[in-house]
């Protein structure tokens, strides 16, 4: 589990225009202040450094949050892409072809945790290519099979989970976090307070802090960023284990890959892929993100 950040306008303070002297002996010009006032004035000007350098601060803490977090997405300090982002207009191009996932027979349509021989030799066969983990790879393969199973007519590609993931969390990679042989990824991925700040919008806690450690406002959470609220109503056990957990690579990818294919979706063509990808997060930059990465995976899974 990629923005526009809604900047704090600075504010300007009126300086003290110069004194007049009120010497009634004829004497033009300007006279000094007595030295209480001329303390006076500094401390005014004083006060109006303090307030542009928190001016400042302000600008630079919002920059800082970047868009991780906002609604079910958002992952900040994230490597750019090698790539720009694609100068497409959302909505008229569907999800990028790649090479189809191995068969996996019946297991993947239960959830059954991807050991698949040939599932493990397709993602090693292109991980170094597309730089993905491939224990990730597997995770949306294995997602990939399951929804076509459950909506064949939705034409989910893994490729557009996969895309979602490079924006959210550098695949599970965010900050040093890695992937475990079960598809847990360590240390939990979590997002800023959902509090409006940044960009994001305004989210109450929802889980009394099982999932995100905060009994105040939400945050995203797992590689796939999906926050509490999200994840009760699409939670999936991608991997067989009886937990559904969105930290979990295996669950998140299962979850998302659903969650994308709502609504009767068709993401083989262009309005039906740009109102998937949008409503994870609503931005046509953060589109063309996610369509950059899945052009590039599917690039890579061609050779």
């Amino acid at each position: 589990m990629s923005a526009p950040t809604d900047r704090d306008p600075g504010s300007r303070d009126r300086l003290p225009s110069p004194r007049r002297s009120t010497v009634r002996s004829g004497t033009e010009g300007e006279q000094a202040p007595p030295p209480r006032r001329r303390l006076a004035v500094l401390g005014r000007l004083g006060l109006v450094v303090v307030l542009l350098l928190a001016v400042v601060a302000t600008v630079v803490l919002v920059n800082h949050q970047g868009e991780f977090g906002r609604e079910d997405a958002g992952a900040e300090e994230i490597p750019a892409l090698e790539v720009e982002p694609a100068p497409v207009a959302l909505g008229t191009v569907a999800q990028p072809g790649a090479l189809a996932v191995p068969t996996l027979g019946g297991g993947a349509a239960t959830g059954a945790a991807p050991t698949s021989g040939s599932l493990a030799s397709w993602s090693e066969g292109i991980a170094s290519r597309a730089d993905v983990p491939a224990r990730a790879l597997r995770a949306y393969g294995a997602a990939d099979q399951a929804v076509k199973r459950e909506e064949p007519d939705c034409n989910l590609s893994w490729v557009t989970i996969a895309g979602l993931a490079r924006i959210e969390s550098n695949h599970g990679r965010y900050r040093g976090a890695s992937i475990a042989d079960n598809g847990d990824v360590t240390p939990r991925v979590i997002g800023v307070p959902l509090d409006g700040t940044g960009g994001n919008r305004t989210i109450g806690d929802t889980d009394r802090g099982v999932l995100d450690g905060d009994a105040t406002l939400d945050r995203a959470v797992g590689p796939l960023q999906f926050i509490p609220s999200t994840w009760a109503k699409w939670r999936s056990d991608g991997n067989g284990d009886g937990v559904a957990d969105p930290n979990n690579i295996d669950d998140a990818a299962l979850a998302a890959g659903r969650y994308l294919c709502a609504g009767g979706r068709d993401l083989a063509t262009g309005p039906g892929w740009r109102s998937a990808v949008l409503s994870y997060n609503n931005s046509d930059e953060y589109g063309r993100r996610v369509y950059a990465a899945a052009d590039q995976y599917a690039r890579a899974s061609q050779g």
